[in-house]
């Protein structure tokens, strides 16, 4: 039991979330190379550095330089098991983005320093605040010009509605960005050379009055140095851990992830105050991560991780116990025993087969069908984890075959794509045309690319105007169904469960269906049937 409160007490789990551009993958990268894990980080976008980001690893994130799936990286620093979820920024995909946040214990909001608070941060924001899921915020891109950094925080204060406490200050911006002092640790870091793919060598000065620091930084940046902390001590609250952790307030780190600036003051800080593996609400209890039995959740499936082998891989986060390679699990849903020879461990698109994982740690079992996003595994209690969403689509297309010769392999493709939750099909009821629905237009393209270039099938689009998918729960049987079913005819469908869904053109439609038919009830969320 101690060797398992051990492992609990090493691991830190979190999310990276901003809107694109920020600097997320980045950062990513520059944490892994503090880590120790990379000897060398790569950029999303630089056609000086032809490496591409360590957490891109879908060919179409290194064509794009954008993240499209959220990507696993786990790590070792200080005596600390690192678990870092890169989420996409761009809004197309939050749906990914939401599902992981359900299996982070905190997260790292990355802003942009010029842009400052942008619209998909807001969004993502109010999802942790939801949840109270502890967050820490990194403002980035300091070397280049941006707003001032009482501007910046008040900025985040009012949109994102936080209460903060800057933890470290920069010294100047843009060109005459200098370094950046530590309150957490009450030092000064000056940066002497620019090593982006290595970590630069730092200055310390322990006492903020030492005057050799008005010769490093010159009297003028020294004396508004001085004049910034008095200001921070007090209009900021002290930083108080409890407060961090119940998400009432938010420590501010400044930096530069491109230049290495801020980042090791950043993992420092977050190792020594972000929360190890939290207890998680069931559909009949809390599960505590000390639990000896093991408990776990899917929260991602990703097809074709490894191309050349098809294969398809469950993301599990565990909640509770040890999860041990070989033993029976139970499949909640389905309430069938399951082993897995080979459960892997992540490091982006390098995975390596682990004998077991503790609570707090994400494991890829190889999947041949049998999960679906949300599917809860256990030792044996028959338990479901809640707050998985899956959400109704905004965008609906015909899918139609551009090459009759290649009907196998869109078939397969549309199946094992659709399964990792990127977007849903439904099956026309009238003439069994099918229809892909997505959260986000960019979805379209990424489907196309990948059915292409993982399955070898072409696919075209044809315009569909839908308002919303809405999943049906009615008594089959009874006049009023019937007639409903008659009259909606033409907008019926099944999804990929085979559960019956009403796709309706307008929120007038929907309002006016239920008026009509009361005992046919329309839910905007495919799981209702197990709420």
């Amino acid at each position: 039991m101690s060797d398992l409160i051990k492992e609990i007490e090493k691991r830190k789990t979190f999310g990276i979330i901003s809107h694109p551009d920020a600097g997320k993958t980045t950062l990513t990268e520059k944490l892994l190379l503090f880590g120790g894990a990379i000897q060398e980080a790569g950029a999303v976008k630089s056609n000086k550095i032809k490496k591409g980001a360590t957490s891109d690893f879908m060919e179409i994130e290194r064509q794009r330089g954008i993240s499209v799936a959220t990507s696993v990286l786990a790590f070792e620093y200080k005596g600390h098991k690192i678990n870092i979820l890169d989420t996409p920024g761009h809004k197309d995909f939050a749906e990914d983005t939401y599902r992981t946040l359900t299996a982070v214990d905190s997260v790292i909001v990355v802003i942009d320093v010029a842009k400052g608070v942008e619209e998909q941060t807001e969004k993502l924001v109010q999802v942790c605040r939801m949840r109270n899921i502890p967050m820490l915020v990194f403002i980035n891109k300091l070397d280049r010009e941006g707003k001032d950094a009482f501007d910046l925080l008040d900025e985040v204060e009012q949109k994102l509605g936080l209460r903060v406490v800057p933890l470290s200050l920069p010294i100047g911006m843009g060109a005459d960005f200098q370094g950046i002092y530590n309150i957490w640790e009450n030092n000064i870091q000056l940066f002497l050379e620019e090593k982006k793919q290595r970590v630069g060598e730092a200055i310390k000065f322990d006492d903020i009055n030492d005057p050799t620091i008005d010769e490093v930084i010159g009297d003028k940046a020294a004396k508004n140095l001085r004049e910034e902390l008095d200001l921070v001590q007090s209009v900021y609250p002290p930083f108080s851990r409890d407060e961090y952790m119940n998400g009432d307030l938010q420590p501010v780190f400044f930096g530069s992830a491109l230049n290495n600036f801020g980042v090791r003051e950043l993992l420092d800080a977050f190792i020594e105050i972000a929360p190890m593996p939290q207890p998680k609400e069931s559909d009949t209890r809390i599960v505590k991560p000390e639990e000896t039995t093991f408990t776990g959740f899917v929260f991602k499936i990703h097809a074709n991780m490894d191309p050349k082998h098809r294969d398809r891989l469950a993301f599990v986060k565990i909640v509770s116990g040890v999860f041990k390679r070989n033993e029976n699990y139970l499949l909640v849903r389905e309430n069938k025993k399951m082993k897995f020879s080979s459960p892997n461990a992540f490091f982006a698109d390098k995975k390596e087969v682990v004998d077991e994982s503790f609570p707090g740690d994400i494991v890829g079992l190889h999947d041949t069908g049998s999960f679906r996003i949300g599917d809860t595994l256990t030792g044996g209690e028959k338990l479901s984890f809640k707050g998985i969403p899956n959400f109704s689509p905004e965008h609906f297309r015909y899918i139609n075959n551009s090459d009759p010769l290649k009907a196998k392999q869109l078939a397969k493709g549309i199946d094992q794509l659709m399964d990792e939750g990127v977007a849903q099909l439904f099956t026309l009821e009238m003439n069994n045309r099918k229809i892909i629905g997505t959260v986000g237009a960019l979805q379209y393209e990424v489907i196309q690319y990948r059915l292409e270039h993982e399955y070898g099938a072409k696919c075209t689009y044809e315009p569909l105007s839908m308002h919303k998918a809405c999943w049906v729960e009615a008594d089959e049987k009874s006049d009023e169904f019937k007639e409903f079913a008659r009259l909606k005819q033409r907008y019926l469908a099944r999804d990929k469960y085979n559960q019956l869904v009403f796709l309706a053109d307008s929120s007038f439609t929907i309002h006016m269906t239920q008026e009509k038919f009361p005992n046919v009830k329309l839910h905007f969320i495919s799981e209702f049937k197990q709420d």
